[in-house]
């Protein structure tokens, strides 16, 4: 469901790689298939793709450089990026770092994990990680999991999944191709229902 101009959904993105997933969100909100939109990028890394990728399209950026903080700056300064501006979600896309949401915004921020959680999920369980482990479990399915995420790695109340069945032979590089084409579908799919819970209620907007 496309909702009207006045309730775009107001959205930052969390993510520390390739960009891909933002990507995806991006291009379908340009072409009017989610009524949403971007307001804010935060990378944990300047070098990361993402953050190019961002700047092509032209979309705000802030970087909150994981290396060379300690974790209480950095949970601090990230913690500031995300309330930077008012919003609705705050989304996960290949964000390696465990945040420690505030209790206030609970609820108002989601993960794609590459996966069927509660299975493989877990610190260091992101990209090849996670499909080598599914494939050294001789799963005959995997996909993914949109979630609300919690102060735990991978942990939360799930949203939405999409199951993908592995063929035989399946390299852990094919089988990121797989679920990825369910990941392009899942988050917009995830947003769209997470619009519906939210109406017009936003976050305030906070600084400092």
């Amino acid at each position: 469901m496309i909702r009207d101009g006045n309730n775009t959904l107001r959205l930052v993105v969390l993510a520390s790689g390739s960009g891909r997933s933002l990507v995806n969100l991006d291009a379908r909100i340009r072409k009017g298939r989610l009524n949403a939109a971007i307001i804010r990028v935060i990378s944990s890394r300047s070098d990361a793709p993402v953050v190019a990728r961002a700047r092509e399209r032209g979309l705000p950026v802030v970087v909150v450089e994981r290396s060379g903080l300690d974790d209480q700056a950095f949970q601090r300064e990230l913690t500031q990026a995300v309330r930077g501006s008012p919003f609705d979600l705050a989304c996960m896309a290949g964000f390696l770092w465990l945040w420690r949401i505030p209790d206030d915004l609970i609820g108002r921020v989601i993960n794609m994990h590459p996966a069927l959680l509660p299975d493989f999920g877990g610190v260091g369980m992101y990209g090849d990680h996670v499909h080598r482990a599914v494939l050294g479990a001789g799963c005959t399915e995997s996909g993914c999991t949109v979630h609300y995420c919690d102060n735990e790695y991978d942990h939360g109340p799930i949203i939405l999944q999409r199951r993908v069945a592995i063929p035989a032979g399946c390299t852990p590089e094919k089988l990121a191709e797989l679920v990825f084409e369910q990941e392009c579908a899942a988050y917009p799919e995830a947003l769209e229902i997470l619009a519906e819970r939210l109406g017009r209620r936003t976050i305030p907007d906070h600084h400092g």
